[in-house]
């Protein structure tokens, strides 16, 4: 599809974890008109971050950048279809989506966030940031990963069998109009019998760019590659497509359960180090702590607490962690079973988590879960999350707010933590919105069809 839409690609599969972080750091961004991922999500973390590990950093962050929905979770696919106009879809069908707004170009702002982690490190998220229930199944399912989307199934049916509270402080600075939350539109237009979108925006004024005649060979890359490179046929300017499994939580996810009792405060779940993930995200560099290498991160210099990036947005919004929050922030302390911070409005590419986010509105989308709730009502609801109806169920112990920063600070010695679906240190942890710092390649925006 790409090849026939006339659009000149250059392939390049990854290798390792991390790969796509070093060779975007290589990258003369000035030659390229985007990057575009095939995977999870958690390849497109690597790519942002790459970007921030540049001296250029606030040039490059600007590239814009895709996303071809080959992983378990496909959260960020999940949201570009749905601004695309489409029904939801998985699988191949929402790959061919995808592939068709790509082809029909068209970008939007992305806001990103800065995220800065208890020992001073910092990374870019376009995702979420999680903790509890929601970061326990995403990182306890790694397992169960051949199962591909299935995985998160069945690690929500065993994470509710074994559910467990934290004990924390969430606090937030609220947005200065909070969004409402719309209804789910209908009768948008079924992937498998209707792959045809909205007529065509006027185009944008085209861009001239210089031929491009470049192979992986020529790629001022900082590792060579043993496998070449793979080129669109006949098409001299190449546009990097990089490869990698990777994967956003996308839970399984009414009303009821009137036999359930509520839950009480647990001890709080281990992270052991034995665990698949942190295999899966074993360091490059040997001695390396195990929760820093999962976090995707550079790894801190040897006898330091932790290696603190200079580079990245200025945070303005935000005190240094530790000390006091300015007047207005809101903060809130109690047992949650889980608490999410979201941007987009998908969580997988078939659970909507803030169906009123969108990929500019430059708010942090804050959802969290009491303690207290029962085992079935949870089931339920992410249930109605798969439809974005969970905040019209009227459950007394989810919470909502939209705001510009926010600073979370674990009161239980263990526990998960993750930013866009990566595993990072456990410990306090702060965040500030930054609106439109990256660019995303959409496509046009859909014109949803209402039923009659």
């Amino acid at each position: 599809m790409i090849s026939e839409a006339g659009l000149s690609f250059n392939l390049i599969q990854t290798e390792r974890q991390n790969h796509a972080r070093e060779l975007v750091q290589g990258l003369r961004l000035s030659e390229w008109d985007g990057i575009v991922t095939v995977s999870g999500d958690g390849l497109l973390f690597e790519v942002l971050n790459g970007f921030l590990d540049r001296p250029d950093w606030e040039e490059a962050v600007k590239t814009p950048v895709g996303i071809l929905p080959c992983g378990s979770g496909n959260a960020l696919a999940g949201a570009v279809n749905q601004h695309g106009g489409f029904e939801p879809a998985l699988g191949v069908d929402l790959l061919l989506n995808c592939s068709l707004l790509l082809c029909r170009g068209g970008s939007r702002p992305l806001d990103l966030m800065s995220v800065t982690l208890a020992s001073g490190s910092r990374c870019l998220s376009f995702l979420s940031v999680a903790w509890g229930f929601v970061s326990d199944v995403d990182i306890q399912s790694e397992r169960f990963r051949a199962l591909g989307s299935a995985r998160f199934t069945l690690g929500t049916v065993l994470g509710l069998a074994t559910l467990h509270t934290y004990r924390g402080r969430l606090s937030y600075l609220p947005a200065t109009v909070e969004p409402t939350s719309p209804t789910p539109a209908r009768g948008l237009p079924r992937a498998k019998s209707e792959l045809t979108l909205a007529p065509a925006p006027a185009p944008a004024p085209p861009v001239a760019h210089s031929p491009l005649h470049r192979s992986v060979s020529d790629l001022p890359l900082p590792l060579p590659l043993p496998r070449p490179a793979l080129t669109s046929p006949g098409s001299p300017e190449p546009l990097p497509i990089l490869s990698l499994n990777g994967g956003g939580p996308e839970l399984a996810g009414d009303w009821g359960g009137a036999g359930d009792a509520p839950l009480s405060p647990d001890p709080p779940l281990p992270s052991p180090p034995s665990s698949p993930k942190a295999a899966l995200l074993s360091p490059i560099t040997e001695g390396v702590p195990e929760t820093l290498a999962s976090s995707g991160l550079p790894p801190p210099t040897p006898g330091s607490p932790g290696a603190v990036s200079t580079r990245g947005p200025h945070d303005h919004l935000l005190p240094p962690l530790g000390t006091p929050l300015p007047p207005g922030w809101v903060t809130l302390e109690g047992d949650f079973v889980l608490m999410l911070a979201i941007s987009p409005s998908h969580l997988g590419a078939d659970l909507v988590a803030a169906p009123h986010a969108r990929f500019d509105d430059g708010l942090v989308h804050l959802c969290w879960v009491r303690g207290g709730i029962s085992r079935a009502t949870l089931l339920r609801l992410f249930l109605a999350m798969e439809r974005g109806s969970h905040f019209s169920l009227g459950c007394p112990q989810l919470g909502y707010a939209a705001a510009r920063a926010f600073r979370l600070e674990p009161l239980t010695p263990r526990g998960v933590l993750t930013v866009d679906g990566e595993q990072v240190e456990y410990g306090p942890l702060q965040a500030q919105m930054h609106p439109g710092l990256g660019t995303l390649l959409t496509g046009p925006p859909g014109c949803p069809r209402r039923e009659p």
